[in-house]
């Protein structure tokens, strides 16, 4: 009984995490978590409220814009006056002032239709930004989630290293037993000693790890959770996709491809706009005013006060500005022309990159069905060897074996369904469904 003793304090540790309930986290609450707290997410929301207030009619240059202007004077001259008559004056230390308000008013009648232009380009990054907030959604969603099964891998892993450590702690138990009455030997403790020594390693190591890597989803959640809450386990796998369809929604969907197509609309408003240059601009101006003037004595009029609205047009012609609208528009065309040549070479891309992943996904699901199948021959194996070992037709060593040979088929079983799962989501986002389907 002194070996049970030995392993007392290990299986106290051990065993009694598990007995307090800890908070079940679902899929569903950790992509509202993110959604709401990913500092990523946050940032993406805040350019987006940017593009929105830049594309809003105040930022178009559309509206005219109106400044109020006002002054005041005040002189004291020493002032020799001489008439026409041939009369003199002098003044010393003569005063005057002058005062005056307007408001004034300037507004573009056309230009070329740049504002035209510039207001189509605004609406364009706006719906860009909106492109990039997906994007940053979707890469959140798809780290979110690799994290979350990485979680749930390791919590099926601890569970089945905490079954193969509780089959050596009752192996111990009975061999224990079995040599305190003779009816084996010292041996037969000491290896299943060892046994529960390297499965209590193993088990350790096991939690650690499930520990570490929920406070790594606590970083993709943006809030510390601590590592006090459950996964769900449960995974399905949506079997009905269809690799034609999704490829199609891959060329038509895909949020790098649509970000491109906006970024070739930006450049094409902005040809017309650079071409807006060799067009006159002619605006409009508009005054109101009011001006009094307080003369000193050697002026004709004592006081006068002036009130009055203005109005005029202006028009300015750029006939030639050195060759810089030119080369501006030469210049346009050639980075629209690129930008046709990118997209031409991201759907090439998108096509390979999307082949390869759904040929990776079929060859994952195909392993873990693979290994589901071996899960059960492993499990038949280890129940039979565990008959015969209590009957004594088996040595330790050989239900040892069997032991090892269910715990690294549960385990290679948890990485094929788990790296299966995060294959489906790499198809999912290249063909631009990721938000649209229920995972």
């Amino acid at each position: 009984m002194k070996n049970i003793k030995i392993v007392g304090i290990l299986l106290f540790v051990l065993t009694v995490t598990p007995l307090f309930s800890q908070q079940m986290l679902s899929k569903e609450e950790a992509i509202a978590t993110a959604l709401e707290n990913n500092y990523g997410v946050k940032i993406s929301y805040n350019n987006l409220a940017i593009a929105e207030n830049n594309k809003d009619i105040l930022n178009t240059g559309f509206l005219p814009t109106l400044f109020g202007a006002a002054g005041a004077s005040y002189n004291l001259d020493n002032t020799e006056a001489e008439f026409s008559n041939g009369d003199v004056t002098t003044l010393n230390r003569a005063e005057s002032s002058r005062y005056n308000a307007s408001v004034n008013l300037n507004y573009t009648l056309f230009d070329g239709l740049g504002r035209h232009y510039n207001y189509k380009i605004l609406k364009e990054q706006y719906q860009l930004s909106e492109l990039q907030a997906r994007e940053t959604i979707e890469n959140t969603i798809s780290q979110l989630l690799t994290v979350y099964y990485t979680v749930a891998q390791q919590k099926e892993n601890q569970t089945a290293l905490q079954e193969a450590f509780d089959i050596s702690k009752n192996r111990l138990i009975r061999a224990d037993y079995q040599f305190q009455y003779g009816q084996s030997s010292k041996l037969a403790v000491l290896n299943a000693q060892v046994d529960i020594n390297n499965d209590s390693i193993n088990l350790l190591n096991a939690s650690q790890t499930l520990k570490n890597t929920k406070r790594d989803l606590g970083v993709v959640l943006g809030s510390t959770l601590g590592t006090d809450f459950e996964v769900d386990t449960l995974v399905t796998f949506l079997i009905q996709l269809n690799k034609q369809d999704l490829l199609q929604k891959a060329k038509a969907n895909n949020v790098l491809l649509s970000q491109l197509d906006k970024s070739i609309a930006i450049s094409e408003y902005n040809v017309k706009l650079n071409k807006a240059d060799y067009l006159p601009v002619v605006g409009l101006t508009g005054s109101y005013g009011w001006a009094r003037n307080n003369n000193n004595a050697a002026s004709f009029v004592n006081a006068s006060t002036n009130t009055g609205l203005s109005a005029g047009l202006n028009l300015n012609w750029n006939l030639f500005d050195g060759g810089n609208t030119i080369t501006r528009v030469k210049n346009a065309n050639i980075n629209l022309d690129s930008q046709k040549l990118q997209k031409e070479e991201l759907l090439l891309a998108i096509e390979t990159d999307f082949n390869n992943a759904w040929d990776d996904y079929k060859n994952k699901l195909t392993i873990y069905q693979v290994q589901e199948e071996n899960i059960i021959t492993a499990k038949n194996n280890f129940d039979r060897t565990q008959e015969q070992f209590r009957i004594g037709q088996v040595t330790s060593i050989e239900f040892r074996q069997a032991q090892v040979n269910l715990i690294t088929a549960e385990i290679s079983r948890n990485r094929a369904k788990y790296a299966a799962k995060i294959a489906e989501l790499v198809v999912l986002q290249l063909s631009g469904d990721l938000l649209n389907v229920v995972l």
